[in-house]
């Protein structure tokens, strides 16, 4: 095996158990890139992440004092045997990057402290030291700001309803109600007459309603009177909930702050976050906040023009991290783009280049389906990324669907054969060759490339979508066909999600968008509350208990009363990550031991709950459960069992999920962001049988896709390019996938002519 080192020996598991593994056992060589494939649901990651990561984190934690492992994260072992040479796992997955406003692409990747120790040694005139040159450092960051590079101001004409009384609620923010502590201060102050309209107020009585400060007044209570600080509602406002973080309030809170205030650039900084004297410090014609809000294939050219003997080093090293993030495809980005506006697949790629920087070796590193969101051409880049960890002397597993990813692996592991209660069993163990002449399903679909559509339907009519300027697409004009399907292609990057998500959803307000995002959910949302099953399962074991259905609610009477429902109990440590352990009382079940003696059918809630879609369409018998879970079902959801926790679902799981809400609808738009997320070639079929199905009933579908499956079956195709940020954003070809072949600037167009070719050749 090419690229493989001298290793103590090979990952060995015997009698592998957790979740829907059955018993297990496999050898896993060290030193190599081996990629787990099968459907969603037959326990590829059970065996990478659930057993593999965990089990090495565990063991690593064990390592470190008492102190210390109180303050990390609690493992249980994994349900196996035998787990032997194992080394230290880094989990590279598709979770958000998250972080407030203050993180950055040029924080995570610490490309920004870079530049911050190049200007402080060459820029002109020096602002100082490197944290000076910082919007995280009280010495770089704008004052007016507070370094977010945008202001948050009021806008009185909301928050204060100036035709009513302090009385009827002139102060419309929540927690300033009649009734409320913060109502006192002004109401009950003695100050105002509180049954006098606002706008009756004279120039005097509205300065002190609004700016007044430096005293005290009375707040009288229940049982005595308080001595309370008076600040104006400007004042207050401004202090409680306009200088913090806007991460650190309440959802609710932010919503409301929304409701009567107004965000805008900065105008003392420009949105560039930093103090006059960092901004006024310059290499050639650009200062820091320049450099950071070029994309990064921008400020490759201009670093790499620098040649004074004192600057080199530094941008050289600042260098290498930019070219790392332009070959894993993420060139369009900026270094001052918020993390929280990354999505899943390119965060996943950011850690990945993160890591390819560490001089670490004998690690595991572990992926989680790392060419989501990547274009063809993309995923041959993130090949190299991964065959060059390998090649530092490291072991790669990959989770995996793509069938170019599958290609370059060292060492196959196919899982299956099904999913859920029919996967879980290592179908194929060997080189990818082997795989594609066994018999299993992934075999036979890396033996299958399906070849072209001729049989194109007719559109209807056309969405017209004209001179569009909105991030990179400018003065678009596009016709989107209706009744058809229709795939919008091109590099990640070139403008297709926001052609289709946001400027036709926004033409389009009734159209049903069917994207990535989060789903609305709490630790507490389950695939049975979201298809709203649950109130009826809790009534039918009600009936035949001869209970209250609450019993049966572990957010109601049912709930443990240790951890109050949710399963696990998270201990707050002040300025260190929380700490979540599995509740001891209810070992995570939820309920209270005397709800589990009730029985439904000869199985008690958790049991019920722990029932997959598909068992759980043989356990019901009420046609309204039944059409519900159908419905999942055809979605390619049967595999998810009713009690999961949302938060635990992949892009692509929560995309379904969506659908399976909206599925028999008709005469609508369809709108999809990458649907074929975490699915397998099969599931892919399935889902494309689902989508000509839409379609056929009336609907006009638009899919965002990379998956070239996905645009051959596509009656339509709209490729945008040529390349990702601002050198996309333009229409390069319009008309059907045969048509497709001939275009001649085309990326997609490229790597379709190479995908058919492939299948063509004898296998």
């Amino acid at each position: 095996m090419e690229g493989r080192g001298h290793f103590s020996g090979d990952i060995v598991l015997s009698g592998a158990r957790e979740n829907n593994l059955k018993n297990v056992s496999l050898t896993i060589p060290k030193g190599t890139l081996t990629v787990f494939t099968g459907v969603s649901g037959s326990g590829k990651s059970s065996i990478v992440f659930d057993t593999i990561a965990v089990e090495s984190q565990r063991q690593l934690n064990e390592t470190f004092p008492a102190y210390v492992r109180n303050r990390l994260a609690r493992h249980a072992r994994p349900r196996a045997e035998v787990m032997e040479n194992l080394s230290t796992a880094i989990v590279v997955d598709q979770k958000p990057l998250g972080g407030n406003s203050r993180s950055t692409v040029g924080t995570m990747t610490e490309i920004q402290p870079m530049l911050r120790v190049l200007f402080s040694r060459h820029g002109q005139p020096s602002a100082g030291p490197s944290n000076h040159y910082s919007f995280n450092d009280p010495h770089g960051m704008c004052e007016t700001c507070h370094g977010l590079g945008r202001t948050v101001t009021v806008a009185l004409e909301r928050l204060l309803d100036e035709t009513r009384t302090l009385n009827e609620g002139a102060i419309t923010y929540p927690s300033f109600a009649p009734g409320t502590a913060q109502w006192q201060l002004y109401a009950e102050s003695g100050l105002f007459d509180p049954d006098k309209p606002i706008s009756s107020f004279t120039e005097q009585e509205r300065e002190l309603l609004l700016y007044g400060g430096g005293f005290k007044v009375d707040r009288r209570s229940r049982d005595s009177v308080y001595k309370n600080e008076y600040e104006g509602v400007l004042v207050r406002f401004t202090r409680r909930y306009l200088n913090r973080d806007a991460d650190s309030l309440s959802q609710r809170d932010r919503k409301a702050v929304a409701e009567v205030t107004e965000e805008g650039i900065c105008p003392e900084c420009a949105g560039g976050r930093l103090n006059s004297a960092a901004l006024e410090s310059r290499i050639g014609a650009h200062n820091i906040a320049d450099y950071c809000a070029m994309e990064v294939n921008d400020l490759i050219p201009v670093l790499e023009a620098l040649h004074d003997p004192v600057a080199k080093p530094v941008a050289q090293a600042a260098l290498a991290a930019l070219r790392r993030i332009q070959a894993v495809g993420l060139g369009y980005l900026s270094l001052d783009r918020e993390t929280s506006t990354v999505s899943g697949g390119e965060g996943q790629r950011l850690k990945t280049v993160r890591h390819l920087g560490s001089s670490l070796t004998d690690v595991t590193y572990i992926f989680d389906e790392p060419s989501v969101g990547l274009h063809p051409r993309d995923v041959e880049r993130l090949n190299a990324l991964l065959l060059a960890l390998r090649d530092k002397g490291n072991t790669v597993l990959v989770v995996e669907h793509d069938r170019d990813v599958i290609a370059v692996a060292d060492h196959v592991v196919d899982i299956g054969p099904g999913a859920g209660a029919h996967g879980g069993e290592v179908v194929y163990e060997g080189t990818v060759e082997g795989l594609r002449r066994s018999d299993t399903l992934t075999g036979r679909w890396l033996r299958q490339v399906p070849g072209l559509t001729r049989n194109h339907r007719t559109p209807k009519g056309a969405y017209v979508l004209r001179e569009v300027n909105l991030h990179n697409l400018k003065n678009l004009t596009v016709e989107v066909p209706s009744g058809v399907l229709t795939a919008v292609t091109g590099v990640a990057g070139s403008g297709k999600s926001t052609l289709v998500t946001k400027a036709l959803a926004a033409q389009q307000p009734h159209a049903i968008c069917v994207d990535q995002s989060a789903i609305g959910i709490s630790p507490r949302s389950t695939p049975a509350t979201y298809v709203d099953i649950m109130d009826t399962i809790r009534k039918l074991f009600a009936a035949a208990s001869g209970v209250e259905a609450g019993m049966f609610s572990f957010n109601s009477t049912g709930g443990c009363p240790t951890c109050r429902g949710r399963g696990v109990i998270q201990t707050d440590l002040a300025f260190l990550e929380p700490v979540t352990l599995t509740c001891e009382t209810c070992e995570g079940r939820r309920y209270r031991e005397q709800t589990l003696r009730h029985r439904l059918d000869g199985r008690n809630i958790v049991e019920v709950l722990e029932l997959t879609v598909e068992e759980a369409l043989e356990f019901f018998a009420e046609p309204g459960v039944l059409r519900k879970l159908r419905r999942l079902q055809e979605v390619g959801l049967g595999y998810l069992t009713l009690g999961q926790p949302l938060s635990t679902l992949s892009g692509g799981e929560r995309q379904r999920l969506k659908l399976a809400d909206r599925l028999h609808e008709s005469g609508g738009l369809y709108l999809f962001d990458e649907p074929t997320t975490g699915l397998h070639m099969a599931d892919v079929a399935d889902l494309l049988t689902l989508l000509d199905r839409l379609v056929d009933s009336g609907n006009s579908v638009v899919v965002v896709e990379h998956d070239l499956d996905v645009v051959k079956r596509a009656d339509w195709v709209i490729d945008l390019g040529p390349e990702a940020g601002h050198h996309g954003g333009r229409i390069l070809f319009e008309g059907t996938p045969a048509a497709l072949l001939s275009a001649p600037d085309s990326i997609t167009a490229d790597h379709l002519r190479k995908d058919l070719a492939q299948g063509a050749a004898p296998r």
